[in-house]
């Protein structure tokens, strides 16, 4: 990415450092290997150092930094130094290293080579600096002691606190969806426009919002999602990244952390997988092991699901977020109706900023263009702008007309919406069936006292899951439901275990 962006005439100003001590763990890396790889990367400025040396490793740096800084393109220190021990408390270094390894890295040690120099420009003696080293390991044990004696975590509540406001909800707002917000007449909205519109005003209500990733910018996404936004607000606002999913997120880690609003978007949710750990190791990572004193917010849009006609593949379809629904702390929200879409959004975004949540915005690909529910032309599900925002982990019903009580439950979220709110219509007309319909929106915190009602008032409970029946959202429902004790007939369609 650095390298890429340096050639586009970027400024780049980054300095890399590689610390090889020549192994990976156990295994030593093969002889120029470093230094062969290095060499081929386009783009950057590389220079050696010995770190057993350290005044030619300060100069080497200095000279780097001094031409990273001028040139504004990104550089790599190649640093040689030496491990010290084994690789990890439970790596025996004795197993895969000779006496005589261990010994050379000895020799090279960085702390005796700063000791020679300091000896050299009569800074102190090898004597003063010995005393200093002893004085410093005394220092550190006994710090080390004070840190046992600190009182541990003891109760999940204390170990999880650093994850307790990610899914505490604020109490918000949200009209009906097809309600509009303004005086009729009004623009009907896909949902796609509704998320290009919030977009939008994101944009412009604050300056720390940015929007990136795979085709957003002149072409405006690979649905249109994104377009003309980039014309609006600029290129540094709303701008396209390489091809790779894990600099688009890390691009979003080091946003978030240096106080911007990031949004980056995943072109498909199968091209998640290429890049998941950037979410799961790391973006939803620092806030709980900092306890709370690093943020990194950001909201991801990823569409994807099934059901989209003449485009396919398992590199674009894919009905899988198992890998996201493991996260702790993790908000999934996913919009099925165009009315709901910018409220998510909105809400995800709000969350986002005032708690450092990471947060992901799921959109079916599938219901970007369609206005329509039941027939061609009844604009039903399209929707007037509405400009609220939703709670968190709260539930959408959809009551069929009238006020007489419904007989069956469905629970279910984006595509399944659509589909279950066809089928509830054809339910009541051909065969008298009052269903209602429970659109989740909120895959995590999920809607548990929403389903719950929904279930116990109607005493039957019919799961639509897009997702796979093995580790899909499904399990996650009926695992809720059978908690809280519902006493209803549960019974779940799910996707086939398949590609």
């Amino acid at each position: 990415w650095a390298g890429q962006a340096a050639q586009q005439g970027e400024r780049v100003p980054i300095l890399f450092v590689c610390e090889d001590n020549g192994l990976g763990l156990s295994v030593p890396s093969p002889d120029g290997w470093v230094r062969g790889s290095l060499a081929g990367r386009h783009g950057l400025t590389v220079a050696a150092a010995d770190g057993a040396d350290p005044v030619a490793t300060w100069r080497t740096t200095v000279g780097l930094v001094d031409e990273i800084r001028r040139s504004g393109r990104p550089g790599v220190l190649h640093l040689s130094t030496v491990r010290f021990l084994g690789h990890a408390g439970t790596d025996v270094e004795s197993a895969y290293r000779s006496v005589a390894e261990v010994n050379a890295d000895l020799a090279r040690d960085p702390i005796i080579g700063a000791a020679r120099v300091a000896a050299a420009c009569d800074v102190c003696s090898p004597t003063d600096t010995a005393d200093w080293y002893v004085d410093l390991r005394d220092t550190i044990r006994l710090r080390v002691a004070a840190v046992l004696e600190e009182p541990e975590l003891l109760t999940v509540d204390e170990v999880t606190s650093p994850l307790a406001a990610l899914h505490s909800p604020t109490k918000r707002s949200l009209p009906s969806p097809g309600a509009a917000t303004a005086t009729d007449p009004v623009e009907r909205l896909t949902m796609a426009q509704s998320i290009n519109r919030c977009l939008g005003e994101l944009l412009a209500d604050s300056d720390d919002v940015v929007v990136f990733g795979e085709d957003v910018g002149r072409k405006g996404g690979a649905y249109g999602v994104t377009r003309s936004l980039q014309r609006r607000f600029g290129d540094r606002r709303v701008f396209d990244m390489l091809l790779d999913e894990q600099s688009i997120l890390g691009m979003a880690l080091g946003s978030g952390l240096n106080g911007r609003l990031p949004i980056p978007e995943i072109q498909y949710l199968a091209y998640l997988h290429n890049a998941e750990d950037q979410l799961r190791g790391e973006a939803a990572t620092l806030g709980f092991f900092s306890n709370g004193q690093y943020r990194n917010p950001m909201v991801v849009r990823i569409a994807g699901y099934g059901y989209q006609k003449g485009f396919g593949g398992h590199f674009h379809n894919d009905n899988s977020i198992a890998v996201l629904r493991d996260i702790p702390g993790l908000v999934i929200a996913s919009p099925a109706h165009p009315a709901d879409a910018a409220p998510l959004l909105r809400s995800c975004v709000a969350h986002a900023r005032a708690t450092g949540a990471v947060c992901v915005y799921l959109e079916p690909i599938a219901r970007y263009h369609d206005p329509d529910l039941h027939e061609l032309g009844d604009g039903g599900w399209a929707s007037a702008e509405v400009t609220a925002t939703a709670e968190l982990g709260r539930a959408h019903r959809y009551r069929p007309s009238g006020d007489a009580p419904c007989d069956l439950a469905i629970l279910t979220w984006a595509n399944g919406t659509y589909l279950s709110l066809r089928a509830q219509q054809r339910l009541e007309t051909e065969l008298g069936i009052r269903c209602l319909v429970v659109d989740l929106r909120w895959i995590a915190p999920m809607p548990i006292d929403d389903m719950v009602d929904a279930a116990e008032a109607t005493g039957r409970v019919l799961i639509v899951d897009e997702t796979r029946r093995s580790g899909g959202v499904g399990e996650g429902i009926i695992a809720a439901l059978v908690e809280r004790e519902v006493d209803a007939t549960i019974s779940r369609i799910a996707a086939t275990d398949s590609f």
